[in-house]
């Protein structure tokens, strides 16, 4: 298993050792040991998965301390567009957005610490995403970010993506005071 760093202090791309025969494929996505070992050490508590249509933007979202939730994602069926913004006021990339495709095919994985919010889009129909999580979902520290805020200029490839009314009503970045 390989990490990769991302011009993003803590955000990691993460490969995995992939072993494949005539039978198929065999992969870790999440060892315990060997991330303490690379240095990375956490606890998830909570693991969700979605389903998801081509067009399908979901995000972005992310949940305000004191239960900020880091997130590992990886997508088990389909490709995304996956993005994160940099909400962390004392970074040096604050407001600044990260963008990576993760699909069934690449088998690569995202470890999103606290302070990121987080979102993708669906490249194809029936995409399957699924996501570890270091925090237990609270709805009460739930927050976005409008996903086409022209302030935080993210390329998500398209201009009209299907979005649930909670994101397409998510405040925008210029109104946003950061709790991390």
């Amino acid at each position: 298993m390989q990490l990769i760093n991302t011009p993003f202090k803590d955000l990691l791309v993460i490969q995995p050792s992939v072993f494949k025969d005539s039978r198929g494929f065999f992969y870790e996505n999440w060892n315990i040991n060997t991330m303490k070992n690379k240095g990375l050490s956490l606890n998830f508590v909570q693991e969700n998965t979605s389903s998801s249509n081509k067009g399908v933007l979901r995000g972005l979202h992310f949940q305000n301390p004191p239960f900020s939730q880091g997130k590992l994602v990886q997508t088990l069926k389909g490709v995304v567009l996956d993005i994160v913004v940099d909400i962390r006021k004392n970074s040096l990339t604050y407001g600044r957005n990260f963008s990576i495709e993760l699909s069934a095919d690449n088998k690569k994985m995202l470890w999103i610490p606290p302070g990121f919010a987080h979102g993708f889009l669906s490249l194809e129909d029936d995409t399957i995403f699924n996501y570890k999580c270091t925090e237990f979902y609270n709805k009460d520290s739930e927050g976005s970010l409008l996903w086409n805020d022209k302030d935080l200029a993210i390329d998500w490839g398209v201009t009209d993506a299907l979005v649930s009314d909670k994101d397409a009503n998510a405040p925008l970045f210029s109104s946003f005071a950061s709790q991390f």
